[in-house]
């Protein structure tokens, strides 16, 4: 009986006897090599705190040009690819876009060694925007890029014709507001731990409150092939110097000396907030409320321009191009 009730069983279990395994994340090298962007990348070579870095970065020219330059300014978890629609609709409206890597991420150099700042990476921005003979141009910057284009522009008024800021983190100040502050060691071992399905559940859960679409995994394995190529612990080691940048280096108290044109995108179901995890739980429901926060936000800078997708999160480049790129163009015509 055993041997027939054996032999009914073997058709049902042979197809996961040899089932194939599992696909391994396909790794990258520590300055994304294997992944490709959407436009040549080009190098900005440059001395920082005592040795020699490179920015990569990205220069499209349109072939009608309007005669003015956008420099797109990425966010921590993001790279200058992830801007590749934004790009493309810019070049169409005839705008000259630059798109660099900062300093630690994506297909930039990872020291390791570092003291990193706000300020640092705004003055390198401008070192690379002046190496091009570029004197003046709209600054847009999303998350991190939000809060390093806002210093960009408090360092650099007569550079910057215009401030955007899409869904910029450091809309309030998290430590001032009691958020506990977790050393770069642990922001380390953190780090170390993520994965192509880490950097998934945390996107889907505060980015996109919960929904995804297929088109936002593209971004997911390049974040996830950083971590699994031969320099995971050079990138993580610079993710948690960042972070720690991000934490401790408010802009939001600075708002009201802007003096530049500026718009805010803001995707209404955003919740973003750094160390969200370690506050209790009366404070975490007061965090990441963007709808309050972009409005305080538009009302702290003279003269800004308020623009809300009430459906969309983090990423509004990301989840509705079209909608975005058309927002966009509307404020730069201004």
């Amino acid at each position: 009986m055993r041997s027939l009730a054996l032999a009914s069983l073997l058709p049902l279990l042979a197809p996961a006897l040899h089932a194939e395994p599992a696909p391994k994340p396909v790794a990258y090298g520590a300055e994304l090599e294997g992944f490709d962007y959407p436009y040549p990348v080009q190098r900005y070579r440059f001395q920082s705190q005592g040795e020699p870095a490179q920015m990569a970065y990205l220069d499209v020219r349109p072939e009608r040009a309007n005669g003015r330059t956008v420099v797109l300014l990425h966010g921590k978890n993001f790279c200058a690819a992830t801007w590749e629609s934004t790009i493309a609709a810019l070049r169409g409206a005839g705008y000259r876009v630059i798109a660099p890597d900062q300093l630690g991420f994506c297909k930039s150099s990872k020291p390791a060694h570092h003291q990193y700042s706000l300020h640092e990476l705004a003055a390198n921005t401008h070192a690379l925007l002046a190496s091009l003979g570029i004197e003046r141009a709209d600054i847009v910057g999303h998350s991190m890029g939000g809060m390093l284009a806002a210093r960009y522009a408090l360092m650099y008024p007569r550079a910057t014709a215009r401030l955007a800021m899409v869904n910029p983190i450091g809309l309030e100040d998290w430590k001032a507001l009691g958020v506990p502050w977790r050393s770069v060691d642990d922001n380390y071992a953190r780090e170390l731990k993520t994965s192509a399905a880490t950097i998934r559940k945390y996107q889907q859960e505060v980015y996109y409150s919960g929904q995804w679409k297929p088109e936002y995994q593209r971004w997911v394995d390049m974040l996830a092939g950083l971590y699994a190529g031969p320099g995971r612990e050079r990138v993580a080691w610079n993710q948690a110097l960042t972070s720690e940048m991000v934490f401790t280096q408010p802009v939001v108290h600075e708002f009201a000396r802007l003096r530049v044109p500026t718009v805010l995108f803001i995707g209404q179901r955003d919740r973003t907030a750094i160390n969200r995890d370690l506050a209790d739980d009366a404070l975490k429901s007061k965090l990441g409320l963007y709808p309050e926060l972009g409005r305080a936000a538009a009302k702290a800078i003279a003269g800004a321009k308020l623009v809300e997708f009430d459906d969309l999160g983090h990423s509004p480049q990301v989840e509705a191009p079209q909608r975005f790129e058309a927002a966009l163009l509307d404020a730069l015509r201004e």
